[in-house]
């Protein structure tokens, strides 16, 4: 080393390190080369470790590296140090290839995080067992941990790389509406004043999202500029989603500040002047979801008016297509599908309009034969959506389909108290936990973030505000179950052994 002039660049550390003092120089490290001369080695536990640290990799041959490598790192022959020395420089040169290395070394090694590996232990466990088993997943805390990393002086931040916020992708009007509704359910919970700071710049984003006109903006780039995509998209649904938001608020007027419920009511007067020409049957849901909760302290006729005509509106359409097998609004399935039967079901609760209740139930029936099969949930797939009469696609399920799926669940079991919606709760619920077709855990409990994705092969790590604030309203929505949990489990588990994941 001396030879060479490379001491003021390289340190040998010459001691055995401790497992918190590896992961810190792993978490610092660009590249980690792993260089055994036996190749009978089996594994490496430092090497997994520094796939876990997302470490870009060039290693020797030995199996482990032979599995995990692909995509992850380079392998390079025994004792050969010219090759060594060569990949080095190759990935010091590239650094998009580095990054690329270290996302993929995330996904790699993500099925052995200890959620992962004890589900599939369990899953293991009763395939063999003589004996029927059931999964019973541990709930996690409520955490706002990652809400918080997401948030700026701003506002939400739309994106993340794995859990950190990628600034470049701006904030959306659509993220912002969502927190706000979630944010505001937590503090009904907590009343906890430390989450009134959210609550006010989301609140504040969605106001300076409004235009004259009364309608909403939606994208806006980091530096508070509206950004120009906002010209060549349909905004019905992100207009949708802001009345909704504001409609929320305005239902917990009796524990927030006065001037938030003068502003929200001035706000989503201006908005609904001009809603009545929205064809978004999701936009409508939306407005009908926030119009149903602005009227509980109101009453309004005007309000009640304008839910019937745009439930009118989606019983058009359901008329229009719906026949003895397809009972649905359009000709096919596709994103928040739980939020129109929903919807009507709110139409109903405002109007008291039996039609309304009755193509609710019937369509969401529907909804969950497609979505719920074998006491698991599989929402429709956004790499193809399920064309009426055709066969659904498979994979590709998003978190915020849950979501929507648990507030409908919740809505329908509270109205028509049918025990089928309850566990149906439940059962989605756990698709967060674990109970999908990669036994995986989607939810982050280290982070408090919500992966973004669930594919065919892997999960997205990626931990954006969509996804996040998505399991925060399915996880606020069960907690008010979590004292019956027992009861329902033992009900349908006679006879079974329970194994408990944390």
């Amino acid at each position: 080393m001396i030879e060479n002039n490379l001491q003021q660049h390289v340190l040998f550390i010459n001691k055995y390190v401790s497992l918190d003092a590896l992961l810190s120089y792993l978490q610092r490290t660009d590249i980690y080369l792993f260089t055994s001369k036996d190749p009978n080695q089996a594994v490496s536990g430092t090497l997994a470790y520094a796939l876990g640290c997302g470490c870009p990799v060039i290693a020797t041959p030995i199996p482990h590296a032979k599995e995990l490598l692909d995509g992850t790192g380079v392998q390079v022959d025994f004792q050969d140090h010219q090759q060594l020395a060569n990949a080095a420089i190759s990935c010091i040169s590239k650094p998009a290839l580095l990054q690329k290395m270290h996302l993929n070394a995330l996904h790699r090694i993500s099925p052995s995080a200890w959620q992962n590996v004890a589900i599939a232990h369990a899953e293991l466990s009763k395939k063999n067992s003589v004996q029927k088993t059931h999964l019973q997943f541990n709930m996690p805390a409520i955490s706002l941990t990652h809400i918080r990393n997401l948030t700026t002086n701003l506002a939400m931040i739309q994106f993340s790389k794995i859990s950190t916020p990628d600034l470049q992708s701006g904030y959306t009007l659509d993220d912002n509406a969502r927190a706000l509704i979630a944010v505001v359910k937590y503090y009904n919970i907590t009343r906890n004043p430390a989450d009134l700071a959210l609550i006010n710049l989301y609140f504040n984003f969605i106001l300076s999202c409004q235009q004259a006109d009364g309608s909403f903006l939606n994208y806006m780039d980091i530096d508070g500029s509206f950004a120009l995509r906002n010209q060549h998209e349909n905004l019905e649904d992100s207009n949708g989603r802001a009345i909704w938001a504001l409609g929320e608020l305005l239902s917990y007027r009796l524990i927030l500040p006065l001037e938030y419920i003068d502003k929200a009511a001035i706000a989503i007067a201006q908005a609904i002047c001009h809603v009545e020409q929205f064809q978004s049957p999701r936009a409508m849901a939306f407005i009908i979801k926030g119009l149903y909760h602005y009227n509980l302290h109101n009453e309004s006729e005007l309000v009640e008016k304008l839910v019937t005509k745009l439930a009118d509106n989606l019983v058009s359409k359901y008329r229009g297509v719906s026949d003895k097998e397809w009972k649905w609004y359009e000709a096919y399935l596709t994103y928040a599908n739980s939020l129109l039967p929903e919807a009507m079901l709110y139409a109903a609760m405002v109007t008291g309009n039996d039609l309304f209740k009755t193509i609710a139930k019937s369509t969401f029936d529907f909804l969950l034969q497609h979505i719920f099969k074998a006491n698991q949930i599989k929402v429709i797939s956004n790499n193809g959506w399920h064309q009426k009469g055709m066969p659904s696609s498979q994979f590709g399920e998003q978190p915020i389909d849950i979501a929507y799926t648990v507030l409908a669940l919740d809505l329908f079991y509270q109205t028509f108290n049918d025990k089928t919606y309850l566990q149906k709760i439940f059962i989605a619920f756990n698709w967060f936990l674990g109970k999908n077709h990669l036994h995986q855990i989607i939810y982050n409990p280290c982070t408090g973030g919500c992966y973004d994705g669930l594919e065919e092969t892997h999960v997205n790590l990626n931990q954006g505000a969509e996804s996040t604030v998505s399991y925060l309203l399915a996880r606020l929505t069960i907690e008010k179950y979590l004292s019956d949990k027992t009861t329902i489990t033992t009900k349908h588990t006679t006879h079974q052994t329970a194994l408990a994941i944390n």
